[in-house]
Formats: C-alpha cells, structure tokens, sequence
C-alpha cells in the first residue's frame, strides 16, 4: 500500500489547493434581496430540499450535503444565504463546478453563495460543514442535560440562522417541502420539524420528510436521550427518560387543546403535533417547529399553570406556520395572531378568568416596553417595523406580540366575535401554506370584514399599524383575580403583614401581579418577611424566581442572591434572563456581579441569549 502514498498526498494537497483558493477568491459584491437575505427567489424558486447529514458531536459539527430541486428558473445564478459554513463541492445537475463564488461578508446577513445555473438546471447539491459556532445549533455536554447521561444538540433557526447550518435561501416568504437523512450516535434519536420516528433504532440513521412547504426558520433537529409518550392518537411527548413523568403530567391537557382550536379554525393542517421538552439552555419559552415545538422546561411547574405556552406553540400551526410574515418587517402577522388564538384556546379549555389573568399580565409587559421604546426608538412600537439594516431579532419584542393582540382584540371588539371568528377562518384557509404581508392584511380588512365605513373608522387600522404606541381606545384586560392581588401587596405595604387568607388559593398569575405590584423601594426587612412567609427564594417556578430575583436586586435583598445566580446558571430562557440581568446593570455593584455571573453561566446560553445579555452587560 506504501506506493499509493505519494499519489494520495499529491491529491489531497490538490484538493485542499482548489478549495483554499475558492474560499480566499475576491469576494463579489452581491445585493440584497430583502432586507435579511442574499437569496434570489425573484429569479429561481427552490421547492426542495434534502438534507444528508451527520451529527460529529466529538468536533461539534454537521457534515454532508443538501440538495436543492429548483423550478422556474430565469436567472444565471442561485444565490443562497451562508454564515460561517464550510463549502467543499458544488454539483450543478449531477456534474460537479468550481465556478461557484461568495460574496462579501455582511455582518448581519453573513456571505452569500452564488452558483452558475441556467434556464435548464433542476438540482443543485452542495457538500458542506457547520462552523463549531454555528449559532444556530447548540452541542451540550452530558451535565447540561436533565439527565445528565448523553450529550444533546438542537437548533434555533430564527429569524435568520438557518443559514448557519445549511446553505439556502433563509427569507420567509421561501416555502419548500423538504426531506433528511440524519445520522448520528446510536444511543440517541434524531427528530425533526417533520415526520418523527418515536423510538430509537439500531443504526442511528434516521429519515423524515414533510410533504408540506414551510419556510427557512422552521427547519429543525434536535439529538439527544429521549423518549416518546402518546398522549392522544396523534400528539404526544419528548423527553429525556428521568424526566418523563413531570413532562407527560404536566401537558396531559394537548389533546383538549387541539380539538379547542380546531374547532376555533379549523381542522389542524399537519398530521401530528407533539412536544419535544428541550434541555434548560434553551432561548425561548417555545418554537413552533411545525408537527414537532421545541419547549422550554421551564413550563414544568407541577400545577399546570404555564401551560398557555403550549397554546401559543399549537396557535402557531395556524398563524405563523400555516399562514407566515412574508417578511420580518411583517412579524406582528406571526405573533400578534399567534397571542390572540392562544388566548381564545386558554379560554375555551381554562375558562375566560384564566385568559383575563394571562392577558393583564401580558398587557403590563407591553406598557413597559413601550415606556423604554418611546424613549429609545419609538418607531419600534409600530406593528409595521423597519428592520433595514439591522437584525430581525430586535423585532422580538412585546410590540409584535402584545400589542398585536391587543389590535385584533380591538377587530373583535368592532365587528363582534361570530363576525371576526369567520374572518379568521377564511383567513387561514384562503392563505393556507402561504405567506402574506401588513398591507395585503390591511386590504383584506376592508375587502372582507368591515360592512360599513362607520366600522373602518371605529377598527382605526392605520393608526394601530403605522403609528407608534397604543391608540387611545385600546382594549383593557379585566380580570377581577388579578385585582385581588394588586388589592393584597397595597394590604401589604400599607401594614406589613401578608394576607395569608387572601392568598392561600392563588394562583402562579396572581404571585407574578402580586410581586410585580410592590416597589424597587421596599426595603430589606419587607423583603425578608415576604420571603420567610411565600418562600419566593425557593420557589422552584421560574415565572415567580424571574419576578422575585428582579425585585430582589432592585431592593438589594442579598439573601437572594445566590439562589439568583443559581436560577442564571440554570435557565437559559431568555425572557427570565433579560429583566435580572437588566437590574443588575443597573448600578456598578450590580453591574459586576452580573457579569462575575455571566461569565460562569455563558457556555451554557443559547447564542440568543448570550448576544442578549451581552448588550445590556456592555452596552456600546
């Protein structure tokens, strides 16, 4: 064998030659295509893709390819969306080209990739590894896990990392069906937004396929130890095995939630829906990876009380996945819908107290993000955003969500709720598996619901879209559950004492409004006693540690102190993250035991997170 030696060096050299020189060619100026991407569906429309990948947890990488079948083609170039990825082969309808080229590198968008094509071509393949800090996927070791035993992988494509870990056209307003052949170690499974296995195999190699479009940022793997529990004919959960029980207790409820929101909307338009609960790193409170949502464990409370999260992740199969923001200018069409839905499911399953109780809450995140942003950027506190030049995750605030809520909320309230209700289901059925935009939203509004210019005037659309803040006559939640608790902590301020009887029945809503109903001038010994008699420090549910820390170091309650920076080691949700950290940054001394913390619990953030964090510890 020592004679092929010489060859084998010369051609690995060569090889290595050719792709030095690809990747270290001048760079070409590329335009964008929208906003927040290079690619270039105005002249070649991508409608699959496959994926053939394998899992390399030793060197935290994907390594294979992805084949893209194309139609309508009438440009000269495919220009696909890359950031930090490896490009080693291009084939261009099976025949392999080296004319492929990048473009210059954007620090928001990343480095597009254009490959040669003309009027004919049908497939494009293109072999490739993630970069090990590809921002989309996070490699957790075994002890960042429930349970300890195995490591974990799973991605984050939105808004725009999908192109973190495949090359392909990252916009919205791009739908394909797609196909994956994923390998990995044996012990664990493979699941994607897709057809699911639900049991591990010997082999380590999984096939999924979803038959129906959806955009970049719902593409979605995860790998790890878990186990799959039916929890209806066709929903069920994952999760890790010493987590199960808590898992399957806890969302025991899903099965009622769909028949609710079929009957709302229609019939659910993806096969199956189950839950995957995520290690703690995970950024988000949910992601609405079609037939699979990624879910934070955080919602595992005991109670069942933070369940509405799963409402929000099902509401998506609808608004968002079924009907989706053909731009990230549009997001509010995503959330704004998804929040509204979510709150008529929590209704029909929970009751309508339960939904006033969640609305209020929401609605007081609103005010003070609004306060902040009418002081910092107020044009960000339209629904209609302008994201130009700048990343789309800064649209992911309480103003898509909320106050996109609120906005619909205000259409019921015009046109009555049978009227609205019909609106919405032919809204979902006439753009099924589409994507629309603000101003096809707007028109649809006069074409379809309003009945009488008096009613145009009184829903006042332009004014809720385009300008900034809340219009005078927006819609107040009114829950007479939450008045109990803002009525105990004035009970509280004025004599000391906490109500015993008044709480005994509460609820996680109601110690959230409670808490958030005291001062940032409270005091140590107020604090204490609070602490001694709920045992807020030790809660153990971490909407009630969120709202409890951050008061904490607004009152500099040392005692809850390294139960604070314990809570930050161990979630990575991103909205119980942001309001401690803010508080921390708010004074010098605060400001460096927020980063002495950060600095331990960052390799354990999501890179969301993290960058999040980042900003408010060193602001520019």
């Amino acid at each position: 064998m020592s004679f092929l030696y010489p060859i084998r060096l010369v051609s690995i050299l060569a090889l290595f030659s050719v792709f030095a020189c690809r990747q270290a060619a001048v760079p070409v100026k590329v335009s964008r295509a929208t906003d927040h991407s290079f690619g270039n569906a105005h002249e070649v429309r991508i409608v699959h893709s496959h994926l053939d990948l394998e899992c390399d947890f030793d060197n935290k990488k994907l390594k294979g390819t992805v084949t893209h079948r194309l139609d309508s083609v009438r440009g000269r170039k495919l220009i696909l969306d890359t950031r930090n990825l490896e490009i080693q082969k291009v084939w261009v309808d099976g025949k392999e080209t080296d004319e492929f080229q990048f473009g210059v590198f954007d620090t928001i968008l990343g480095t597009a990739l254009l490959i040669p094509i003309d009027s004919l071509t049908k497939e494009v393949k293109i072999a490739y590894s993630t970069d090990t800090a590809a921002e989309a996927l996070q490699w957790l070791q075994a002890a960042q896990t429930h349970d300890r035993k195995k490591p974990f992988l799973y991605t984050q494509s939105q808004a725009i990392l999908a192109r973190t870990w495949i090359p392909l056209m990252d916009r919205p307003d791009t739908r394909f069906t797609y196909s994956a052949r994923i390998r990995c170690p044996k012990d664990l499974l493979a699941l994607m937004s897709a057809s699911n296995p639900q049991q591990k195999n010997d082999s380590g190699i999984y096939h999924f396929t979803m038959p129906q479009p959806v955009s970049s940022y719902l593409m979605a793997l995860a790998v790890g130890d878990v186990q799959f529990r039916a929890l209806g004919d066709s929903c069920g959960v994952y999760a890790e095995p010493g987590f199960m029980e808590e898992v399957a207790w806890e969302l025991a409820d899903m099965p009622e939630m769909i028949r609710k929101a079929e009957a709302l909307y229609g019939a659910y338009p993806w096969g199956r829906y189950d839950v995957l609960v995520l290690p703690p790193a995970f950024p988000f409170g949910g992601m609405e990876n079609p037939r699979l949502t990624f879910a934070t464990p955080t919602i595992i409370a005991g109670d069942r009380s933070l369940t509405s999260l799963i409402a929000h992740e099902l509401a998506h199969s609808w608004s968002g996945n079924l009907v989706t923001n053909a731009d990230w200018n549009d997001f509010w069409l995503n959330e704004g819908f998804t929040v509204y839905f979510e709150n008529r499911i929590v209704e029909a399953v929970y009751g309508k107290d339960i939904a006033d109780m969640q609305a209020e809450l929401e609605v007081g995140e609103l005010q003070r993000t609004i306060a902040r942003l009418m002081k910092e950027a107020p044009n960000d506190t339209r629904l209609k955003l302008d994201l130009s030049g700048r990343n789309p995750d800064e649209g992911l605030t309480d103003i898509a969500y909320v106050k996109g809520f609120l906005f619909l909320k205000h259409l019921e309230s015009v046109v009555g709720r049978s009227r609205w209700d019909e609106f919405l289901r032919s809204y979902f059925r006439d753009n099924a598996f589409g994507t629309t935009t603000t101003d096809a939203f707007k028109q649809r509004l006069n074409d379809s619901l309003f009945q009488t210019a008096e009613e145009a005037v009184k829903a006042n659309a332009k004014n809720w879209i385009y300008q900034p803040g809340l219009p005078e006559n927006w819609p107040r939640p009114n829950s007479t559950r939450m008045l109990t608790a803002v009525n105990a902590s004035a009970r509280y301020l004025a004599t000391g004492q906490p109500d015993t009887a008044a709480t005994r029945n509460w609820v996680t809503q109601q110690f959230q409004q409670f808490l958030r109903s005291l001062p940032d001038t409270l005091g140590h010994n107020r604090m204490a006693a609070l602490d001694a008699h709920f045992r807020f420090t030790a809660s153990g549910n971490a909407e009630i540690e969120a709202d409890w820390y951050t008061l904490s170091v607004k009152n500099g309650y040392k005692p809850a102190y390294s139960a604070m920076a314990q809570f930050l080691q161990r979630v990575g949700r991103r909205k119980f993250l942001l309001p401690v950290y803010n508080a921390l940054a708010a004074t010098p001394e605060g400001l460096v035991e927020g980063k002495r913390i950060f600095a331990l619990a960052r390799p354990g953030y999501h890179a969301v997170s993290a960058a999040s964090i980042d900003r408010i510890l060193n602001p520019e």
